[in-house]
């Protein structure tokens, strides 16, 4: 018998960490197509920390409670959920409500949890996991003996593209802000690692690959990496934007876009659609579960706090101090 509330983690107004509070609301009811996961951990995302400062609203319809990826039991399901059965573990990309005991994930988004993982770490998985899978090979078809140049190689984006590439067979070069985190991006496996404080990324990348540049490049910044992107872009390189450290505007030689035929794209989870994001899954799915499974790839746990101190995790994130992913124990 599941209970009538759950307790979550709600914004009580656009702020700081401090704006995050506990708070009782109904539970939730699964719908078609959905489960209703029993939250064993979640994890926390910069989309996370947008949302809670006002500047990221959850889409029409979805709930004001932050969290986008999840893992746990499954505890209820709708009509015509196929796949899962009661007290199934999975981690789910969700569209909101992780920072919650209960939550809910259409059955499609869902992925088993390998017993290479623990709850902690496959609540770290869906976020990064299907952002840098549609980014690096779906939409930019990463091959092996590519370069990838990965800005902020040790965020949560950053430390799961390094892995994948690498895991694909391509050659790394990342961006870090210490030499503490360089030393952790190279023992991810990046062949080059780049202190973005001390060293220029795009000499760096040049020398790296014998003056011809690198075939992808993955940006969390923006800013005026977006011009510096293009220099460092082999002929035909493509730069896929997946977020914005720094300002989304930016100035940029756009003669150096048309004279390498490079191609600059970008891509956001949330809004996709329900069949979108399944395919996306599917992809993780059928490519690189069978690596997590066999214990090649894992993420990065950075530190985990428990759902009442949701505060504490945001502001470790904005910190910046952080090596991989910050997860919410419930």
């Amino acid at each position: 018998m599941l209970p009538s509330h759950t307790t979550v983690i709600a914004i009580k107004a656009p702020g700081g960490p401090e704006m995050l509070v506990p708070e009782e609301r109904p539970m939730p009811v699964p719908g078609k197509g959905e489960i209703l996961v029993k939250v064993a951990a979640a994890g926390v995302n910069r989309p996370d920390v947008r949302q809670r400062q006002g500047s990221y609203p959850p889409p029409k319809g979805a709930t004001d409670i932050p969290g986008l990826e999840i893992a746990g039991e499954v505890a209820a399901f709708g009509p015509e959920v196929k796949r899962w059965k009661l007290g199934d573990k999975v981690c789910a990309l969700v569209v909101g409500g992780g920072y919650a005991q209960y939550c809910l994930a259409y059955e499609s988004h869902a992925l088993p949890v390998p017993s290479t993982l623990s709850m902690i770490e496959a609540a770290a998985v869906p976020e990064t996991f299907f952002t840098c899978w549609q980014n690096m090979f779906v939409r930019a078809d990463v091959k092996s003996g590519d370069w990838v140049l990965v800005h902020g190689g040790t965020s949560g984006i950053g430390t799961t593209a390094i892995m994948l590439a690498k895991a694909f067979g391509a050659k790394v070069i990342t961006t870090a802000g210490s030499p503490e985190k360089c030393a952790a991006a190279k023992k991810l496996g990046a062949d080059v690692a780049v202190n973005y404080k001390t060293e220029d990324f795009v000499a760096k990348t040049k020398e790296a690959t014998d003056g011809k540049g690198a075939n992808l490049i993955v940006d969390i910044v923006g800013g005026d990496y977006v011009d510096r992107n293009y220099e460092a872009a082999a002929d035909q390189g493509i730069i896929a934007q997946v977020s914005f450290l720094e300002s989304p505007k930016a100035t940029a030689n756009f003669a150096r876009l048309m004279m390498k035929r490079l191609h600059h794209t970008g891509s956001t989870l949330r809004p996709r659609t329900v069949a979108e994001k399944a395919a996306i899954a599917r992809g993780v799915e059928e490519r690189v579960w069978p690596l997590v499974i066999a214990g090649k790839i894992k993420p990065v746990i950075d530190s985990t706090f428990a759902l009442k101190d949701a505060a504490a995790a945001h502001a470790r994130m904005e910190s910046s101090l952080h090596i991989g992913k910050i997860v919410l124990t419930v």
